[in-house]
């Protein structure tokens, strides 16, 4: 696929967007959800060899397709792995699926009710190797606690100052500003981000779009503003500590907003499964994360 291609694929497929990108501190609880403890493994080589094999399993699956499958977030390991010896983004554009890559380092600690990006130095380097590689966007995360005006205002202008940076080098940004949906005030904190993020916009240059990764609001259709704003690409959803069918039955409220899950989309995958096992249950965990994506079918959580 090129850009061109991956571009319509994004902007018009019907399906969702599947996030592979566990890194850091969550890989141990993405493999022990998977069924592999920590005392299977020594260090972060084999930890990490671990969670690859485990994307391998799943991207070379005969039921993970460009057909319900639009893109997949990759890891930073992942992407310059490989599975059934191609490169990782090549295999994932053979089978259909658009690849990105996770490029934010973790979180600062909390100030004015939100967790900042760390700083990024290697960023201009990663953004060119991920390109070489026909990689076609990338996604960033940070996080919002608190419906505090000037921490949620600070966070959304980051996002798009590094939003820029990817778009520069040619790639299409995901902006992930996550609002907690913990927090007492979150439905606050959903209003004040939509207005933040549209004054963003607003005052991009040129015409390039962005993505925009969200939390399901806790008043659906509160997002509806940016699903159809001419400087957006896509708005895709986190499952954000929802089960699948919590968050399947959230997401489907939400006309124009597709999933973007990850821990939903694994939750009932196990290393211990043979293969007609796995490829039932990830054939099952699509299917429903599709129909609450495209087909707005509310499921019972």
């Amino acid at each position: 696929m090129q850009d061109a291609e991956m571009t319509a694929k994004i902007a018009e497929g019907k399906g969702f967007i599947a996030a592979l990108d566990q890194s850091g501190g969550s890989t141990p609880k993405a493999l022990r959800g998977y069924g592999i403890e920590e005392s299977e493994y020594s260090g972060d080589e084999e930890m990490f060899a671990l969670i690859h094999k485990m994307r391998s399993r799943i991207i070379s699956s005969p039921v993970f397709t460009g057909d319900k499958v639009i893109g997949a977030i990759l890891f930073e390991k992942t992407m310059d792995g490989q599975v059934g010896g191609k490169p990782t983004p090549t295999a994932l554009k053979d089978k259909g699926v658009v690849p990105f890559i996770k490029i934010d380092k973790g979180l600062e600690a909390e100030e004015n009710g939100v967790q900042m990006m760390k700083p990024m130095p290697e960023l201009d380097a990663l953004l060119k190797r991920a390109k070489g590689l026909g990689v076609f966007g990338t996604k960033e995360r940070s996080v919002i606690n608190a419906a505090n005006q000037a921490g949620i205002e600070a966070i959304v202008k980051q996002q798009f100052e590094v939003g820029q940076q990817v778009l520069a080098a040619g790639l299409m940004p995901i902006l992930e500003p996550e609002v907690n949906i913990k927090s007492a005030d979150r439905a606050e904190s959903d209003v004040i981000l939509l207005a933040e993020i549209a004054k963003q916009l607003a005052a991009m240059p040129g015409d390039d779009k962005v993505m925009l990764k969200l939390s399901i609001p806790a008043v659906a259709g509160t997002f509806d503003p940016l699903v159809d704003h001419p400087r957006v690409l896509r708005v895709v959803a986190l499952s954000g500590g929802y089960s699948r069918p919590e968050a399947c039955a959230e997401l489907a409220k939400n006309k124009g907003m597709i999933a973007s899950f990850s821990r939903a989309l694994l939750q009932d995958l196990r290393a211990q499964m043979s293969d007609a096992e796995f490829d039932a249950a990830l054939g099952g965990a699509i299917d429903e994360i599709y129909a609450a994506s495209v087909e707005k079918t509310t499921v019972a959580a």
